[in-house]
């Protein structure tokens, strides 16, 4: 099953999210650290810029590493809380650049609400297309980032919020060169 532009958007907004904690310190302090945040997602409707806004969306970064995670039961109770939470009401919608895509709550609900309600429904369409093995972790030992694999094979293992991949790779070299002289000597 083909992902959507709009699940992929989310799914990534998600993944970015979750990653604002899985590496070294929290990356979401202060409202306006949620502002930058938000922006760089492209994140659109209102905002409170409160601090009270801000614990809000740390609390549901929180539930939302643990749905990543999630086998397909965990998945499908964590999805339908979330759009119950939110009283969902899906319509179909076109604004700024957009095409058409979901949004289940108005553009001034709560912002956690519809950060909620989008990765509820993306993660809705990973389960119904049984695609939950695009959503992982990063392989490197001393990472705790969340990876989205949109490749083709399904072969992504690291995540991009640092430089992973390379580190793993050097260090594999490095062992099999330290494998390779011993074993010459």
């Amino acid at each position: 099953m083909a992902l959507g532009h709009d699940t992929v958007d989310s799914l990534g907004t998600v993944a970015a999210l979750i990653n604002t904690a899985a590496t070294g310190p929290d990356a979401l302090l202060t409202p306006a650290d949620l502002d930058v945040f938000l922006a760089r997602e492209r994140f659109s409707g209102s905002r409170t810029h409160t601090a009270a806004e801000l614990r809000a969306v740390r609390h549901l970064r929180t539930g939302l590493r643990q749905l990543w995670t999630a086998d397909e039961e965990r998945l499908a109770v964590g999805v339908n809380q979330l759009l119950r939470n939110a009283r969902a009401l899906p319509q179909v919608v076109r604004h700024d650049e957009w095409g058409w895509h979901l949004h289940c709550t108005s553009p001034a609900a709560p912002l956690e609400e519809r950060l909620a309600t989008e990765a509820a429904m993306a993660l809705a369409d990973v389960l119904r297309g049984g695609e939950l093995d695009r959503l992982g972790t990063c392989a490197a030992p001393d990472c705790a980032a969340v990876i989205l694999d949109l490749t083709r094979n399904r072969s992504k293992r690291y995540c991009d919020t640092g430089n992973c991949g390379n580190r793993e790779h050097v260090r594999s070299y490095r062992s099999r060169r330290a494998a390779t002289q011993k074993a010459a000597r």
